[in-house]
């Protein structure tokens, strides 16, 4: 019996770029069956995206994920494969490592945002484009998506833009990024639903152009502050910094999902593991413990002998208290 779940997580596995679970039983795609999709073959695909196709534990696990919401949506339709689809959602996401992210401190960034040539046309939109990811922390997906009507310059000057999930959020900017914007919009000169950057063409930024524009200036902004060649730096990196700016700034965290338009403020928690500054601000208001250094120094019923512990000969010994008896009243 042909399932589309079958079908949905056939293509699932298209998608990735493989013919796995075909070559594996030997059909032609459209011809598998859910019994074909058992926990050995799932488990078997994980291992060949990360052994042969040197995928990180990061993507198996989106894959696995993708993989058992399939199987969860089958298990509605289909309880008489039930026992079958209980293995498969029994496939346990693999562990790694969690690394502290990388944010760029103060003067990183206002390297970074020196570099771009503002005597040019593409220099200047560099510079507006960097500084408003540095302030908002705006997702690549959320720049590239920006139109010129989205940026609002009056009271209450802020930027919109809709992130993950249709979300439509609204981010205040500074004055000087108020300023900036409206002298790259005076020069931009586009209708309110064109992009906001754009090529030399008139074509909205990709993300790969972006990547590739902030990788030039990080090697130009490099010679000036050389902690940045020591960093790998992306987009996200200048996201990361401006969440770090903000708890720098006392911000709560709540506050900074808020913000970053995270759904879950616990996602924001990782920034506080990533600066040492804010745990030595933590220690330094707590209360030193009264300790006074030194070494031991034995009193004199205690005597060292050539490093050895000598214990006083029993005459030396003071006797032992006598006992102290009630006195029984007559």
């Amino acid at each position: 019996m042909k399932y589309a779940c079958a079908t949905a997580l056939t293509a699932a596995l298209l998608l990735t770029g493989s013919l796995f679970a075909a070559d594996k039983k030997g059909k032609e795609p459209s011809k598998l069956d859910i019994d074909d999709l058992a926990a050995p073959l799932i488990g078997a695909f994980l291992d060949d995206l990360e052994h042969q196709r040197r995928n990180g534990a990061r993507t198996r696990n989106a894959r696995l994920a993708a993989i058992r919401s399939l199987f969860r949506y089958a298990a509605l339709r289909h309880p008489d494969h039930a026992a079958l689809i209980e293995r498969v959602l029994a496939i346990p996401p693999k562990r790694f490592d969690r690394r502290l992210v990388t944010f760029l401190t103060e003067p990183e960034i206002s390297a970074l945002l020196a570099a771009p040539d503002r005597s040019t046309w593409t220099g200047r939109r560099d510079h507006t484009l960097f500084s408003l990811a540095a302030q908002t922390g705006l997702r690549a997906s959320e720049l590239i998506g920006l139109r010129c009507a989205d940026v609002h310059l009056a009271t209450g000057a802020h930027v919109s833009c809709q992130g993950k999930g249709r979300k439509q959020r609204i981010t205040p900017l500074t004055s000087g990024l108020v300023t900036t914007l409206r002298v790259w919009l005076a020069e931009r000169t586009g209708l309110p639903g064109a992009p906001l950057f754009v090529t030399r063409s008139g074509k909205a930024l990709s993300r790969d152009a972006l990547e590739h524009r902030l990788a030039k200036y990080v090697q130009l902004a490099g010679g000036v502050c050389p902690t940045l060649m020591q960093k790998s730096v992306t987009m996200h990196v200048l996201r990361h910094s401006a969440a770090m700016r903000l708890l720098h700034a006392g911000i709560d965290t709540s506050v900074i999902a808020l913000w970053l338009g995270h759904e879950n403020v616990e996602t924001t928690q990782v920034y506080l593991h990533a600066d040492l500054t804010i745990k030595e601000r933590a220690l330094a208001r707590t209360t030193p413990a009264e300790t006074r250094p030194g070494r031991f120094r034995p009193t004199d019923k205690l005597r060292l002998s050539g490093g050895a512990l000598i214990m006083p000969r029993p005459s030396q010994r003071s006797p032992p208290p006598r006992p102290v008896w009630p006195r029984w009243s007559a």
